[in-house]
This record gives C-alpha cells, structure tokens and sequence, in this order.
C-alpha cells in the first residue's frame, strides 16, 4: 500500500469514527451559511462589465465627467398619429418627459439633451448678422405659431438625425447615469433607475406615442425580470434530476441524500458571499446551478460506488468507508481541475468575471467536504432498499452482456482505428469552421437578449430613426501643450479633419462629428453659407471665425479645447466590425503623428466593446494554456503515467476545437459570457476521464487483466454513472435554451454539448487511445 493510500485510510477510520460528531458540526455551519445566505443582495454595476485597466478605459474613465460616456440611457417618444412631432400632444409629453429623465437618481443633470433643454440652440444667419437661442424658446406654450417657429428651429440647429428623427417622427432624451449617486452618496440602484424609465414609458406611452427606451440600466432592469424565467428554469432542472436519479437509483433515500449533498455547497456558498462582501450579479446568477449540477456528478458517483460496495455484503459504515477510500483521490483530483476551470477564467481581466472564478471557484471547492466528507457520513446511517438493490443486479446483468460490450469494443485497436478515422473527420470540420469564429458579438442588438425582446426592438427602432445611430465609438485628441485656445492652432484641428475624413471611408461607420467638421460649418456660414468656403484657416485668426464650434457646451471638447472628442457612429456593434474599426484608427494614429497632439482610444459604448473583446481575445490563450498545462500536471501526479495524460487530455482538447467550430456554426461569439463556457466545460469533463482512467489502471495492475477487460470493468464501476451525470447534467442546462435571456441560452446549449461530447470522448476515444497503447498486454494474453 502506497503512502498516498494509508493516508486517505486513515482520513477514512477518522471520518467513519467521528462520524457522529462532524454531523453535529456540519450541522451547525450548515445553519450558519443558512442565516448569513439570508443577507445575501443582488449587487449589479456598470463598471463591473468593463475591463477597467485596459487602456482604452483608461482613457473613458478619465473623461467620464467632461464627456458622455458608455452608461448612456436614450428615451425616444416616436408619434405613431397623423402628422409630425411638431403638434401640442408631442411636444407636452416630450417636456414632461425631459424633466421626469433629469430628476431620475443618479442621473448626471450636466448632461442631459433634447430640444427642451438650454443646450440645444441654433444659429442662423441674418441680414443684420448672426442670430441664435435655445431650440425652443422659453415662454414657449404649444400655439401653432410657436410650433412652427420651434420647427425651424430644429432645422437651422441642426439636430435632425440627432436629437430628432430623420423622418420628423420622433425625437430623443440623452443622458449619462452615474455609478454613484451624487447628490445621496451612494451607489444607484439601478433597479429603481429602471423602474423609474418604466414609469414614463407607462405615463407617456399612448394610441399616438410609442415609447423606446435603451441603456444599460434598462438592460439591466430586463435581465432581472429574465431572472424569473431562470429560477423556473432552475426549478425545471431539478425536477428532471430528481426523476433522472430515482430512475438511475430506484432508491428514495439515495436520491434524497444526493440531492441534499449537491444543494449544500450552493446554500454555503450563497451564505459566505454576505461575509466577503459579494453580491449575486445578475449576469453570474447561474453559477448556482452549476455548482449544483457538478454537486450532483460527484454524488451519483459516491452513491453509487458505496451501493457496490454494500451489495458485496458490508454495513453501510463499511461500505461508506470503502467508497471514499476508493473515489477520494479521483474525486478531489476532479473537483481541483474543475476550481482550476472556474479559476483561469479571471485571466479576462474584467470585475464581473473576477467575481463569478471567485464564486465559482469556492463552490467546487466546497464541495471536497460536502460531496467527500458529508456524504460518506450520511451513507453510513444509510439503509439500501431491496429495490434499488435489485435494480442495480438487473442494470449489471443487462449492461455487462449488452451495452458495456458494445462501448468495450472501441477498446480494441482495429475498432479503434474508426474511432480515430471518425474522431479526425469531426475535427477537420470543427477545424474548418472554427475559422468563422468572431472574437465579440454577432448580430444585431444586445446579446443578452434575443432578438424579439422589446429592449432590441426599442434599440432598432432608433438606430433606424436617427442618423447617430446608437452604437458610438469616441476617439480622444489631448492638446494640452499649446497657448490659448487649442482649436485655434491649425496643427490640431487639421489633424481631426483628416481624421474625421479618415474615418467616414471606414466600412462599418455611419457618421462622425468632430469640431473640425463643425468648425468649417460655422467658417462657411460667416461666408454667406458658400460651401466653398468650408474649410478650416492655417491662422488663429480666420480659425477664429469657427469659434462657436469649439464652444464647451456643444459637448465635443472641454475649457481651452485641451481634450477634444470625435464622435463615430457605427452601423452595428459586431465584432468584427469593431475589430476593423479599431485597427483603421490605430493605423491611423501611427501614420499622422503631430507633435503636441496625442489621439487615445476609446470611449462610447462601442469603446467599452473593443476593450472587452481585445481582453477576451488576449485571455483566451493564456486561459486554454493554463487549464490544459495544470491538467496535465494533475493527471501525471495522480497517475504517474504520460498515458494517462494522452488519453485524457486528447478528447478533452479535440471537445474544446468541436465547441469553437458549434459556436462559429451557430454565428455565436467569443465574449465574456461564452469564453468561460470553454474553460467549464473543460474542468467538468475532465471528471469523466480521471474517474474512468483510475479505475481502468487500478485493473491493469494485474498483469492477467486485457485492457478492453479492464476498460469494461470501469464501465461498470464508474462509466455507467459518468454516462448519467452526463446526461442529466445536459438534460438540465439543455432546457435553459428556451430561457429569455439570450446569454443563458448559449451557454446552456454550448454547456449540454461539452457535457455530452466530454462523456463520449472519455468513453469512447481515451479506450480507442489506450487500445493502442497497451496492445501489447492484448498479444501476450
């Protein structure tokens, strides 16, 4: 007996003698976990989606109070009567509305627009000069006179395809939402910012005023109204494991037991996140049940050893004692490379996945005393029924003549060269595909909802409204090294107009608005409006005729013009379109450098895109590397064999390629809500080859034993369960395919798939593997 073997002995007598006083223990922190799970909030951020030390962020975040940034919320009455906007009915509810928007908690007031507010003047040239005032004049009070003046206004200011839709159809509410509230101190609740967004829609909305609404708060509001339909979904699944495992069992007492033991390390985990000052994120609340599902794969493997072990004829502390001496080592290797998957996902250097590797991580964890140490206890007071007993008889009788015969031949080399043939084709495919594959999201509208859901619908209706559109990329030009005002220096505004001009030949891009193309505006309307005359001076002194374009209160630069904002409005948010965009700017910028000028990337909420997909896409080979590279060292420390890490790495890695070329199949994306699917998938189907692998190696270890002999009797002993953990663990995230949130069904479908196709690799490729490599031990038979 190995030193490893008496020490999990010893762990063993400690465990079953003690068995009564650990329960107590167990007990009482289980009640602990239960009172502080109470305490337990939901704790949503728009900072927390964000990597926030990527550079682009970097220089959002240093603006953030001079310029809109991504947390924008967009309110658009559209007039579905007969007519335009310009009727009293609009014009009274789109007032009412900008002023129920500027008293909404943590809303930043600076930083409100529409053509109700002060900011929004226009200018006209007159006879006598120039005139200008605010959009809609004061003492306005809806007379057809001041109707029509107010919609001359809008088209002298120039906000049609802005503030006011291209077809007079609609017009807009723009305004930035802080993190913290200003005037309270603390951080906004952004649910009652999305109650409040939902009480205008329902006070204005009418028979002639539809109302559009989009913002990450009102994303936020929709995802947590989606949590309803995933605590369904939850309820779904674990009605379905609890009939997959009575089935699988025929034991009422095993199926109770596994399920208690799979559900405590979720109610700890939710009781510890109060303690280390965590919340549940919307956007990570399905790692419960996660935990949950890998709670049940342990359980149906220790049950069902310590069944096998009773049907040998020992007591049921006997039997507890074999079963943890035998899956102790295998299990703890499985839950470790599972935390490990969980844990390589905070390579993505974003707050919110930060958070779910550190959740995650703990809850696998956990479950080393729950699955390992609570259950072997448990299964000692246990009393196994003549049911489930015969049941268990039956199944071994069945599988080892029928289905176990037909899964041992892939254990024989020539069966395992089609297996080999059959593997390849499937990865030349995936291969192939894979090259499709698009680091951000496909698509349009928001990912986390589906295409349907009225937030999409609300974001289209704008986008085709407004020649802005709704997806912004801004680009940052620093001058702070020249006197005066910047704008006058012709070095600095000549570089922004060849940007802006740059930039409109871009594939992907809508429009741009840049002081440098206001700016000659200006220049051409003291010039009788000639168009000719639109072009910017090389002196301070004709740049000064443009002057109103470098006004702060335009929002495009700050005091002095020593921080200038170009606006790019973009057709659609896709990755690959992002990618483009953000490469054609940085070309760009190193090929027109201009001394005391310096251009930053990005803000916008396209800006906070290219930051996220370039941090995914950097992590995803140190993620992989990490995983497999610490799976390899776990496998040649447990089994002390480079064998075993061939045959368990490589159906692991050939899932991992089968998952990239589903996703590019189905125009799913590389993002932070599919990348960690990767790595999960990973951890979790890993479990299946250890399991197999030890036990097939414990069976070598008899020099009479033919590896396909060897191979069949793991099936028995631990392939049958692995079979259905799989499939009940596919079964149970399978049905979040038909969730409401979008980002839940991908990573349902993507995780039943690993889950499935992980199970199929272990019991069908690492034999076909190992037929090869110890055919010799089949010629000497």
């Amino acid at each position: 007996m190995s030193r490893t073997d008496r020490f999990v002995n010893r762990c063993a007598d400690f465990l079953i003698a003690w068995r009564r006083s650990l329960a107590v223990l167990f007990a009482l922190v289980t009640l602990g976990f239960g009172v502080s799970a109470t305490q337990v909030r939901l704790d949503p951020g728009f900072l927390k989606l964000i990597p926030v030390k990527h550079e682009y962020m970097q220089t959002m975040m240093a603006y953030m109070d001079d310029f809109s940034g991504a947390n924008t919320i967009l309110v658009n009455l559209r007039w579905t009567g007969e007519g335009d906007i310009y009727n009293p009915e609009f014009m009274e509810a789109l007032r009412q509305a900008t002023d129920e928007v500027f008293f909404i908690p943590g809303i930043n007031r600076t930083k409100v627009s529409s053509i109700f507010t002060p900011d929004v003047y226009y200018i006209e040239i007159t006879e006598s000069g120039f005139n200008g005032e605010p959009v809609v004049p004061a003492r306005y009070s809806g007379t057809p006179e001041e109707l029509d003046r107010v919609r001359k206004n809008v088209e002298l200011s120039g906000q049609i395809g802005q503030l006011v839709a291209t077809d007079l159809k609609g017009a807009m509410i723009r305004a930035d939402l802080h993190e913290y509230d200003p005037e309270a101190g603390v951080k906004v609740d952004y649910w009652e910012v999305q109650n409040k967004l939902e009480e205008i829609r329902a006070q204005f909305e009418n028979e002639n005023i539809e109302v559009n609404i989009i913002g990450f708060a009102r994303l936020l509001g929709d995802v947590i109204k989606g949590l309803i339909g995933v605590f369904a979904f939850f309820g779904l699944a674990f009605a379905i494991t609890v009939v997959l495992l009575y089935w699988y069992t025929r034991s009422v007492r095993i199926t109770v037991v596994g399920l208690v033991v799979a559900t405590l390390p979720v109610l700890w985990l939710i009781g510890i996140l109060p303690l280390i000052g965590y919340g549940i994120d919307p956007m990570s609340i399905l790692v419960p049940f996660l935990i949950f599902s890998i709670g049940v794969s342990h359980a149906v493997q220790m049950t069902s050893a310590w069944r096998a072990e009773v049907m040998t004829g020992k007591s049921a502390p006997e039997a507890a004692h074999g079963a943890f001496t035998k899956l102790f080592i295998p299990g703890a290797v499985a839950l470790l490379t599972e935390a490990l998957g969980f844990g390589v996902i905070m390579f993505i250097d974003i707050p919110i996945v930060h958070e779910l590797g550190i959740t995650a991580c703990l809850g696998v964890l956990l479950m080393i005393i729950t699955n390992k140490m609570i259950l072997p206890i448990l299964l000692s007071h246990l009393r196994l029924e003549d049911s489930s007993r015969a049941h268990a008889e039956r199944a071994e009788q069945r599988g080892r003549s029928k289905l176990i015969r037909m899964i041992g031949a892939c254990a024989e080399p020539r069966c395992a060269l089609i297996v080999f043939a059959a593997s390849l084709a499937l990865l030349a495919a995936a291969t192939w595909e894979s090259r499709n594959l698009v680091i951000g999201d496909t698509g349009q509208g928001v990912p986390e909802l589906h295409a349907d859901s009225r937030y999409n619908r609300d974001s289209a209706k704008i986008a085709s409204s407004y020649d802005i559109g709704v997806d912004v990329l801004t680009v940052i030009a620093e001058a702070q090294d020249f006197e005066g005002d910047s704008c006058l220096h012709h070095d600095v505004v000549g570089l922004l107009d060849r940007l802006e001009l740059y930039v409109r030949g871009i594939e992907g891009v809508q429009s741009v608005i840049s002081v440098a193309g206001v700016g000659k505006l200006v220049i051409s309307a003291f010039n009788e409006g000639n168009p000719r005359w639109a072009a910017l001076p090389r002196t301070q002194v004709g740049l000064s005729t443009g002057s109103k374009a470098f006004d702060p209160n335009l929002g495009l630069n700050t005091e002095g013009c020593k921080a200038i904002q170009v606006l790019i409005f973009m057709k659609d948010h896709e990755g690959a379109t992002i990618a483009h965009a953000m490469k054609e700017l940085k070309t760009f910028i190193n090929d027109n450098p201009v001394e005391g000028v310096k251009l930053r990337l990005a803000s916008g909420n396209v800006g906070v895109m290219a930051a996220t997909n370039e941090a995914v896409g950097a992590a995803e080979a140190r993620m992989l590397l990490s995983i497999f590279g610490a799976l390899v060292l776990f496998c040649l420390v447990t089994f002390r064999s480079w064998i075993a890490v061939v045959c368990v790495m490589v159906p692991l890695t050939m899932v991992c390629v089968l998952c990239n070329g589903l996703m590019a199949m189905l125009d799913i994306g590389l993002k932070v809500a599919t990348l960690p699917v990767i790595a999960l998938g990973v951890g979790v189907g890993v479990d299946y080859g250890l399991y197999l692998f030890e036990r097939i190696q414990h069976h070598m270890a008899d020099p009479t034993v033919k590896f396909r002999e060897a191979f069949e009797r793991a099936m028995v002993e631990r392939g049958s369960a692995a079979v259905f953990t799989a499939v009940t663990m596919s079964v149970g995230v399978a049905t979040w395919m038909f969730s409401a949130l979008k980002f839940q069904a991908d990573m349902g479908l993507l995780l039943a798939f690993m889950f499935l196709v992980n199970m199929l690799g272990a019991i069908c490729l690492l034999p076909a593997l190992g037929a090869w490599f110890f055919r010799e031990r089949r010629q000497g038979a």
